[in-house]
């Protein structure tokens, strides 16, 4: 934990954080304005603030005594964020400098995960010139292609042969420098919501198209979730495990969210983490909270204790 956020904080003034500049702007916007919502009706003295209007100078006058952290993708979720706030000594829910930067490049949390020996798809970083039939014949079809800094699913594609592959990688560089090919994992997709120390219950998605896209996380309504997930109660203990595991790895701390992948075999396998994941009304998070008897207010007010050992004043 850092520094700022090992220190008692207060309620007097708590700032929500959320929109911003990245392209995950607008799913920002309704996790931010659902946490102001939420901590109104808990009679917390609360305000939002976009930092695309004034910036760290704005955010300083307003003196807040706490942080909300609601801003999703670069600029918010990747320690720049964090490294200011801890500059500025102001306490803020979620993880540090260090865990933040880390989780949000999905290769750098790899390679992390590989070093602990924890199962993750391999992947190789892709580039213009990059030998299209080797990395197929590395990886096998098919691949998927991401931008290594982005979320919300943006850029990702599914590509299903070798022709799509060069496509596939200049629509991901729209979104990000750095490029990676993962190897496609066949089967079931979960995700597991970390709460302090509780592992929240397992959520298995399920997509009619198959691919659970942006549309899919936020516009759609024909994407199900299934609560309870559907392993057994070994298979999903063993998955809380790897998910915790996953989480400390990268140093994760207070809430965030791991993405997994089990094969045909019944293994899994690591994706990513979210260390400041979605609380819209299609949100994941709530979602896991509310079936293990958290309300949508409850789960908020948890994750602002993250920030410290909170004193109402």
């Amino acid at each position: 934990m850092s520094e700022a956020n090992s220190q008692s904080v207060s309620l007097e003034r708590v700032v929500v954080v959320y929109g911003g500049h990245s392209a995950e702007r607008e799913v920002s916007l309704k996790s931010g304005a659902a946490i102001i919502d939420a901590l109104q009706r808990q009679g917390v003295n609360v305000q939002g603030y976009d930092p695309r209007e004034g910036g760290l100078v704005g955010l300083e006058k307003l003196a807040p005594t706490a942080v909300f952290v609601a801003l999703h993708g670069r600029g918010g979720e990747d320690g720049t964020l964090q490294g200011a706030l801890e500059l500025l000594g102001i306490p803020y829910t979620g993880s540090g400098v260090l865990a933040s930067a880390l989780g949000m490049d999905k290769q750098r949390t790899k390679q992390v995960w590989q070093a602990l020996a924890l199962p993750t798809p391999e992947s190789i970083m892709l580039d213009a010139q990059s030998d299209w039939a080797g990395v197929v014949a590395q990886l096998g079809l098919p691949l998927v292609v991401k931008p290594v800094h982005e979320g919300s699913t943006l850029g990702i594609n599914i590509v299903d042969d070798q022709a799509a592959l060069k496509a596939a990688y200049h629509d991901a560089a729209r979104f990000d420098a750095r490029v990676m090919a993962e190897r496609f994992i066949q089967g079931g997709e979960y995700t597991v919501s970390l709460l302090d120390d509780q592992v929240l219950p397992a959520i298995r998605v399920e997509v009619p198209g198959g691919f659970y896209d942006y549309e899919a996380k936020y516009l759609t309504d024909t994407t199900e979730y299934h609560l309870p997930c559907g392993l057994s109660q070994e298979d999903e203990a063993a998955l809380a495990t790897l998910c915790q595991q996953a989480f400390a790895a990268i140093g994760g701390e207070g809430w965030g969210r791991v993405d997994v992948m089990r094969d045909s075999e019944g293994r899994f396998w690591l994706l990513e983490v979210n260390t400041v994941p979605g609380m819209t009304d299609h949100s994941l998070v709530p979602q896991s909270a509310a079936y293990a008897g958290i309300d949508f207010d409850q789960l908020v007010m948890r994750i602002l204790r993250t920030a410290g050992q909170l004193s109402a004043s």
